[in-house]
């Protein structure tokens, strides 16, 4: 497949529209190095002429000066450029990476189910990183020998509009044919690229899980996955150098026949008296500083096999779009919502449902029990509210309107988690409770701390809410984390909350400050508590049921477990565990 230049321009619209300066500048240093180098070939043939004609010293000395003056200035010029361009690569490989990351943030849990993170960390990093090596080094490059190119026809037809002609004649047969063959190499170095993405991801699945293999004496099997993944690569890796080879023996077949042609002709010109030995000497130089360009605009087509796998790769990604469209921006009630479930219905793969014709009215400032085993719809469940899926068939209403007309950005603002692995920045505490949200004061910030009981701790941190935390909270204990969520809840003053067993895995002492910090957070807001243990739900005034993905008991709490034929009594009598097992 052949990329047009205008998808990759297109790639890096917004980051050249918002350094348009940086780019008229590089711009100006390439005119300028063309036009040196076509110039001196120029001096070299009147310092030549003069030298063999016995003209003065001077106007030797004179050329010679010129000469080794434009040189310098060339040199000058080149670096300027490269280093420009380099610089301007970095900037718009840095622009790119932020918008599909944020496009990535975007796009429905279905897209993110179907693609490993291994995988788009291989497609924003990798194939990004393609792109900027190919604008720094080739797309730059190529630019500037393109521009040569033009620059030496002009000369050649000013000199001689044969000689003009002639170059352009073999100028365009060279390109005619590099461009039949540019492109047979993509399907190769594309595959390559998809096979790296599967790489990655099974790589970052194999890490995730290495306590699991050695303990289940799987690592000879990886070993195995992995070299067949490595052996795959290295065929696709094989066939796209084949290729590559033969866009090398074209060019070499297109210079060899050119330069043959101009050392014969130049020869029989100066024979015949039509030309000096100077201008013989221009057009040789011509020549070879026209294949130059070619010889490098053959380098940036192979190179373009590369890009152009990683490329058309990026198009695919930034031209997906989420199966989640934004609402129209009907504004979600303040206070706490009802929640109500009408037919709902959901499967993640066609004909394997998570969630059967679910219904269910939650009224405002409830707190709904969500009981079930492993697998039952209980967070498939939260997923609706959240809206990370819509349903097949029903409808969800949050504050009586359907939670899809509300934009998403509003409706996940009146929406809360909090789940037992607590998901922390490498960034401030103030960053960390607000969720790099500026507009929250730091008094307000204070107040939901010792509102949460978390006083102790903050006054121990040597920056306060300036203080740096680590990825992924260490040296934090686990009390401390979920308190440092429940702190962001309070914060954004949600209208329902979910929470996903926060309390559990915590000591008995903690798990009573935990429990302190729930009453609060509950206090005039609807809530789900999807649970694990029975002794987790003694707060909710409703109970819900659920086996696979289907409703099997729902009621007030006190009249289920008063009821003997309930299934919450049993559970009651024999424990949940028993249930969930």
């Amino acid at each position: 497949m052949k990329i047009p230049l205008g998808q990759y321009l297109d790639l890096l619209a917004t980051p050249i529209k918002s350094h348009r300066a940086l780019f008229v500048l590089l711009a100006v240093l390439m005119l300028g190095g063309t036009a040196l180098q076509v110039i001196n070939p120029q001096i070299v043939r009147t310092f030549i002429d003069a030298a063999s004609t016995g003209s003065g010293g001077e106007k030797l000395v004179y050329a010679a000066l010129a000469f080794l003056g434009i040189a310098l200035l060339q040199q000058a010029v080149t670096v300027g450029a490269s280093y420009l361009g380099a610089n301007l690569a970095w900037i718009t490989n840095n622009a790119l990476r932020i918008e599909l990351n944020r496009h990535c943030l975007h796009l429905d849990m279905r897209f993110h189910n179907e693609h490993t993170p291994g995988e788009l960390i291989e497609r924003i990093d990798g194939d990004v990183g393609q792109l900027g090596i190919f604008f720094a080094e080739v797309g730059v490059d190529a630019l500037s020998t393109l521009l040569l190119l033009l620059g030496i026809l002009v000369a050649l037809f000013l000199e001689d509009w044969r000689l003009g002609i002639a170059f352009s004649l073999f100028a365009a047969v060279s390109l005619l044919a590099l461009n039949r063959v540019r492109a047979i190499a993509v399907p190769h170095h594309k595959a390559r690229r998809r096979a790296m993405a599967g790489l990655f991801g099974f790589l970052q699945e194999q890490l995730a899980g290495t306590e699991d293999i050695r303990s289940s004496g799987a690592v000879g099997f990886v070993i195995r996955q992995l070299v067949q993944l490595q052996y795959t690569i290295m065929g696709h890796h094989r066939k796209a150098s084949l290729m590559d080879r033969a866009i090398d023996l074209v060019t070499s077949a297109l210079l060899v026949t050119g330069n043959v042609m101009v050392v014969v002709g130049g020869y029989h010109m100066f024979i015949s008296g039509t030309v000096t030995v100077g201008t013989v000497y221009l057009i040789i130089s011509y020549f070879n500083l026209l294949a130059w360009p070619i010889r490098e605009l053959t380098w940036h087509v192979q190179s373009m096999q590369t890009v152009g796998a990683s490329v058309e790769r990026l198009i695919e990604l930034r031209q997906t779009r989420s199966a989640l469209e934004d609402g129209p921006g009907v504004d979600v009630p303040d206070g706490p919502l009802p929640l109500r479930f009408n037919g709902v219905s959901f499967a993640y793969i066609q004909e394997e449902p998570v969630l059967k014709d679910l219904a269910f009215q939650l009224e405002p400032g409830k707190v709904l029990g969500l009981l079930g085993r492993t697998g039952s719809g209980k967070t498939t469940l939260a997923r609706m509210v959240f809206r990370l899926y819509d349903p097949d068939a029903g409808q969800v209403t949050l504050g009586g309107i359907d939670v899809r007309q509300p934009k998403l950005k509003a409706l996940r603002q009146r929406v809360a988690i909090v789940t037992q692995d607590v998901q922390l920045f490498q960034a401030s505490v103030r960053d960390n409770l607000t969720l790099f949200d500026r507009s929250v004061s730091d008094e307000r910030i204070r107040e939901a701390i010792e509102a949460l009981e978390l006083l102790d701790w903050y006054q121990s941190l040597p920056k306060r809410l300036d203080t740096r935390l680590e990825t992924g909270g260490q040296g934090l204990s686990a009390g401390e984390a979920q308190l440092l969520a429940f702190t962001r809840v309070l914060l954004r003053d949600p209208g329902l909350v979910i929470l996903d067993e926060a309390s559990s895995r915590l000591d008995p002492a903690t798990e009573r400050r935990i429990e302190r910090a729930i009453d609060k957070l509950l206090q005039g807001r609807t809530a789900i508590m999807i649970a694990h243990r029975l002794d987790t739900v003694h707060r909710a005034d409703e109970i819900m049921i659920l086996e696979e993905g289907e409703m099997r008991e729902y009621g007030e709490r006190e009249r289920l477990a008063c009821d003997p034929n309930s299934r919450f009594y049993s559970l009651l009598q024999t424990g949940l565990e028993g249930m969930l097992a």
